[in-house]
């Protein structure tokens, strides 16, 4: 079977290689673009703007509980026992509030996430393709383990998303 597979690729190596040894050959680098270009950047922008005051409260809602249990564990000793356990149940249910809020706000914000990056993704492969189009090229490559760098065009996919 490993002798098939073997045998298959060389043939079909043998038969695509010639095919495109005449044809026009680009990378990019997808990951950078969606770094890089003004739109991506504004995009991060835009999330770190809309999601900073429940960031900035939740922040808040964490320092009150660790301040609590800090105030909790060094005057613990001298509280009955009645305000021990009241006081601990209470921290015990600001901590479950603040990892319910965490988790919505973290499951909000990858959702944003999601949506701005199929966003730049779509204008992107749109430029990808535009630019292929318009260049002649017969194949562009996203994802390569190795690629010489005259085939790159990530900058000029950059500035395309910047226009």
């Amino acid at each position: 079977m490993l002798v098939m597979r073997i045998l298959l690729m060389f043939l079909l190596a043998g038969w695509l290689l010639p095919a495109m040894a005449d044809g026009k050959i680009g990378f990019v680098d997808t990951d950078r673009v969606f770094r890089e270009a003004p739109i991506a950047v504004a995009a991060q922008k835009k999330l770190e703007k809309e999601f900073a005051p429940r960031g900035a409260a939740l922040q808040k809602e964490a320092q009150k509980i660790r301040d609590m249990q800090a105030q909790l564990d060094k005057s613990g000793d001298t509280l009955s026992t009645v305000d021990l356990h009241n006081r601990e149940r209470e921290l015990a249910d600001m901590s479950r509030d603040y990892q319910r809020d965490l988790r919505e706000f973290r499951e909000d914000l990858n959702a944003r996430r999601n949506d701005e990056l199929m966003r730049v993704q779509d204008r992107a492969r749109k430029a990808i393709k535009a630019y292929a189009q318009s260049e002649n090229y017969d194949v562009i490559l996203e994802d390569a383990v190795y690629f010489n760098p005259k085939i790159d065009i990530t900058d000029r996919i950059i500035h395309m998303l910047s226009q």
